[in-house]
């Protein structure tokens, strides 16, 4: 009996020992499973983060290309426009000038038409006058005047002609029709700076 006694002890202590050694065991796993867990994690936050300031910068480089398109955009319709505004300030910049001179250019084509048979095409003074007159026309071209046609026997177009008077008109096909031109018009460019005064047919 005493001898059972003392192998029951030993073989309780042998499993005791076995015990603590494999609590020993597992507590030396733990620790580095924990930090294979940490570890992990990290990593799964780093490529979230990663992902995170790809997108963002896909974002930035959009709005920022959308950005220069507009700009751009903006910038082309602007130069368009200054450059249509400067031509046409060119076509009309002696605009007040030459205004001035229609009255001028007229009186050379009254006196021109005045000259009678008396007054002989070789005349001097004439010849003359005929130089003036066509270098004063010339230049006046260059700048750009341009007569508007002789509108009579047409239609009265308001864009064109301005109606001084009305008075019956000679024939039924004339009527609202232009029936005598007082005084020539001219074109600037696109532009009217006189409007041709005209006689309409009532």
């Amino acid at each position: 009996m005493g001898k059972d006694k003392e192998k029951d002890q030993k073989e309780t202590q042998q499993d005791t020992e076995v015990v603590n050694e494999k609590e020993e065991v597992s507590e030396q796993t733990e620790p580095n499973t924990a930090s294979n867990e940490s570890d992990s994690t990290s990593e799964n936050q780093t490529v979230e983060e990663e992902l995170s300031e790809s997108e963002k910068h896909a974002i930035e480089l959009a709005e920022a290309k959308d950005k220069y398109l507009r700009l751009y955009s903006e910038f082309e319709n602007y130069r368009r426009r200054t450059s249509k505004e400067k031509m046409d300030f060119l076509k009309t910049a002696n605009e007040g000038l030459i205004k001035e001179f229609l009255p001028i250019l007229d009186d050379f084509e009254r006196a021109q038409n005045s000259f009678g048979e008396e007054v002989k095409e070789n005349d001097p003074v004439r010849e003359g006058f005929e130089i003036i007159y066509k270098k004063f026309k010339t230049t006046l071209d260059k700048q750009g005047l341009v007569e508007i046609e002789n509108p009579q026997g047409k239609e009265f177009d308001t864009e064109l002609h301005e109606a001084v008077t009305q008075f019956p008109a000679p024939s039924e096909d004339l009527k609202g029709k232009v029936i005598d031109q007082v005084e020539k018009g001219y074109i600037l460019g696109e532009k009217v700076i006189r409007f041709a005064k005209v006689v309409v047919g009532a």
